[in-house]
């Protein structure tokens, strides 16, 4: 309920509140009723008092006020409440309020000098002063004529902000067409915020001849514009849609101009369709100096039942190798309903015109930048304990006749049945697992027959379990039948293979309070010993089809098998021992620091090895040494090192730190050593170069950035000691204008063995307009090589109209 201002006049303007009156009978029996109230009270006889209603909680009704969107159908219900100095008027006629005037209705209010209110029309008329607070949008002017509840009007000479964007400007004149659309004449747009020298003008402003405001598809329209930066007009704009919020609109999005290498001078221009709520497409088109056009498109969809995306690019004539190019990608998920339960159809199809294609288009999507491009269909059922899944798979391998590589293995097609009871008597776990598949590929560089794989695992254990341990034997056989399209070495064009497996995987846990550094932990100590045996048998005229060797580190140590896949079985009889540590706070629960070592102890020679390779004789394996340290949230630490204890020297060692004390402070280092093959150093930061000078900016939040006039440095840098020289560099700068942000990035990335390719991008972003780029997206650049990066500006909701209530 609204109340009157103290200075209303209450002879002129009883109640203020523009209703049909109330009768006075009625008016006059609610009075009595009040007054009555006490005196029938006092009538009451002495002793224990009577339930009163008025001692009960009051029942409480939902109420519209607060709602983010007032219904259509409240809206024409709901009450106007005027307010001023002095009102007069006749009821259900006219008003008219002078002296802090103010109207309101639902999430319109309107205030200025003097007011007049023509109730049948339900027409405003302001003058002096005028403010209007649409839903946290505020216009201000001199003169308002408004129908209040269609919103439909003018305003004249009139200063606008919008609520989402906090973009602002001024304008001759204001056409409100609905509550939804406005028009904006000789008007100015722009997200800098005045300051309070009278000198103030704004880094960059939009001026326009007219701005068409859509709030229901939150969409700006400028036309016969020109953008200008720094006071000088920057670029001519005959008609441009910009956002009023983050919700998805069609138009063409801003250009991006590019000069590289290999591309030469770079023109690209896409143009976004937001077909519906659920489908969207991007179309691209590009000139570039040094090869001529291309075209591309992506078209993404999301349904109930499945989902996809689709992408493709062609350039006729590209003059850099002389032929037509193109590339696409797509991938569909899909659950099917079917009479036998329901059915996921996965869909990941990648393909394009030539070997050099990851080569020499550097920008398209990621699936594209590789050598090898999966064509992959798979078609899964499952209903309780059992699985099936019927998958084919085709390799595209892009060779490079500096590095080439042996392709990997169609499957064409591979059937695979899985059977997983959860409900065994006895607190057994078992599985059964089938599979056949069609192995298939070029056979000039695989040197070895294609085939058919048929294998058979079948596993049971039982765990104990306990808080103090667990102890899990586990019993497994496999048994493969293979049947080849050519002789093998011997001249048999099929084989066999059954093997059983036995593990012992065990466990304790101790406990126990403790204290280090003046802080509280609970310490663990975790021994661990893991047992496996499989007996020998002769596997060297086997062909390798999804097999290679596991990668030797935490993960993969306490395994059966020394392989990936399944053409080799290793012919093991081996104790696994390890012991880790961890210090967790006991308040979050976090890890603050883990520390853990373990080797293996082989009790008998390895016989079963990939082609080429020895046998395993040596009876202690190498030992792995891992810590990993999170004791601030500011710093983290994790390594893993390989070492020999026989020739006391490292293997293959990782090592990375990272400290971050804040938002927009990140530096990170790793180090990677592999014997005899490679040696790197990786760098990675985000910093603010003010902080060298002593400006250390404000704590705004992540996606806010630190406040304007701030510098940030970014980069990656990976260097080769082996080679003695940089392999990837991505060095770049950030300028913080609060309203508008720059970026320029020098990025060189290796392509090849022997080839690179160098870019210089630049980037002005004028915040909640558009950005313009040189070149690729800088943006892009920073997310997609720097560690922790975080971008200056972040997407985010729109507000409500209650942080801006009047």
């Amino acid at each position: 309920m609204q109340t009157p201002s103290s200075r209303t006049r209450p002879a002129t303007a009883p109640g203020a509140r523009l209703r049909p009156p109330v009768p006075r009978a009625l008016a006059y029996g609610v009075a009595l009723a009040w007054c009555g109230l006490p005196l029938a009270a006092l009538a009451q006889d002495s002793g224990p008092a009577a339930p009163s209603a008025w001692d009960a909680p009051p029942a409480l009704r939902s109420s519209p006020l607060l709602q983010e969107d007032i219904p259509e159908a409240v809206r024409p219900k709901l009450p106007i409440f005027v307010t001023g100095d002095h009102i007069s008027g006749q009821t259900d006629l006219n008003a008219t309020i002078e002296g802090n005037a103010e109207l309101r209705r639902g999430d319109t209010v309107i205030r200025a000098d003097r007011l007049d209110y023509d109730v049948p029309e339900d027409l405003a008329k302001a003058r002096g002063s005028v403010r209007i607070n649409r839903a946290g949008n505020i216009y201000e002017g001199t003169a308002l004529d408004l129908r209040v509840e269609a919103f439909e009007g003018f305003f004249n000479d009139a200063r606008y902000r919008f609520l989402a964007t906090q973009a602002h400007g001024d304008a001759t004149r204001v056409d409100f067409i609905d509550r939804q659309r406005s028009i904006v004449h000789d008007a100015t747009y722009t997200t800098c915020q005045k300051g309070d020298e009278a000198s103030w003008q704004p880094d960059w402003v939009l001026r326009a001849k007219t701005i068409r405001i859509d709030r229901e598809e939150e969409v700006g329209t400028a036309e016969n514009a020109v953008l200008e930066f720094k006071g000088i007009p920057l670029l001519p704009i005959p008609r441009i849609t910009f956002p009023l919020s983050d919700k998805r609109k069609s138009g063409l999005l801003p250009p991006s101009f590019g000069l590289d290498s290999r591309d030469g001078v770079a023109y690209s221009q896409p143009y976004y369709w937001n077909i519906a709520p659920n489908r969207d497409a991007t179309l691209r088109a590009a000139l570039l100096s040094k090869r001529g056009a291309n075209l591309g498109g992506e078209f993404r969809y999301l349904e109930p039942t499945y989902k996809g995306e689709i992408s493709g690019d062609y350039m006729p004539s590209d003059r850099l190798r002389d032929r037509d190019r193109w590339g696409f990608t797509g991938k569909h998920d899909a659950l099917i309903a079917s009479p036998v339960g329901g059915l996921n159809l996965s869909l990941n199809l990648n393909r394009v015109s030539d070997d050099n294609y990851w080569r020499d288009f550097g920008r398209v999507s990621e699936p594209l930048r590789q050598r090898l491009l999966p064509g992959d269909a798979t078609l899964t059922w499952g209903a309780g304990d059992m699985s099936v899944r019927a998958r084919a798979l085709k390799w595209q391998t892009l060779q490079d006749v500096s590095a080439p590589i042996v392709p990997p293995y169609d499957r064409m097609p591979q059937l695979v049945w899985r059977y997983e009871p959860t409900m065994l008597p006895g607190g057994f776990d078992a599985s059964v697992e089938l599979d056949t598949t069609r192995f298939q590929a070029d056979r000039f560089l695989t040197k070895q027959p294609d085939a058919n794989r048929s294998f058979a695992v079948a596993q049971i254990s039982r765990p104990f379990l306990a808080p103090a341990g667990f102890i899990t034997p586990r019993l497994q056989l496999h048994t493969t039948q293979y049947q080849f399209d050519g002789p093998l070495s011997d001249g048999s064009r099929s084989a066999s293979r059954s093997l059983p497996t036995f593990s012992l995987d065990s466990g304790l846990v101790f406990e126990r309070d403790a204290s280090f550094f003046g802080r509280s932990f609970l310490q663990t100590l975790e021994p661990r010993a893991f047992y496996t045996y499989t007996p020998y048998r002769d596997q060297s005229k086997l062909p390798l089809y999804d097999t290679a060797l596991n990668d030797f580190n935490f993960a993969t140590i306490y395994t059966e098998n020394s392989f990936g896949g399944n053409d080799r079985l290793a012919d093991n009889n081996l104790l696994t021992m390890g012991v880790t540590t961890r210090l967790i706070d006991p308040d979050s629960g976090a890890e603050a620091a883990r520390f853990g070592v373990a080797q293996r102890v082989r009790f008998s020679d390895q016989q079963v090895t990939l082609p080429g390779a020895a046998p395993v004789s040596e009876r202690l394996s190498d030992i792995l040494v891992g810590a990993g340290i999170n004791w601030t949230k500011n710093w983290a630490y994790d390594s893993t090192v390989q070492y020999n204890p026989k020739t006391r020297r490292s293997i293959r060692s990782t090592v990375g730190a990272r400290y971050s004390p804040g938002n927009y402070r990140t530096v990170s280092a790793a180090y990677r050593f592999q014997r005899g093959t490679s040696e790197q150093i990786d760098i990675g930061w985000q910093w603010p170069l003010n902080d060298l000078w002593g400006d250390k900016g404000q704590d705004l939040g992540p996606g806010r950035g630190q406040g304007a006039g701030r510098w940030y440095t970014i980069g990656r840098l990976n260097f080769s000691m082996q080679d003695r020289k940089l392999v990837d560099s991505v060095v770049g700068l950030e300028y913080d204008g609060c309203c508008w942000i720059g970026r320029v990035v020098l990025e060189r990335l290796q392509n090849s063995v022997s080839t690179s390719n160098t870019r210089l991008l630049f980037q002005i972003e004028f915040v909640g307009f558009s950005r313009l780029s040189l070149g690729s997206s800088p943006l892009d650049t920073f997310k997609q090589n720097v560690p922790r990066y975080q971008n200056l500006r972040d997407q985010v909701g729109s507000p409500s109209r209650f942080s801006n209530y009047d």
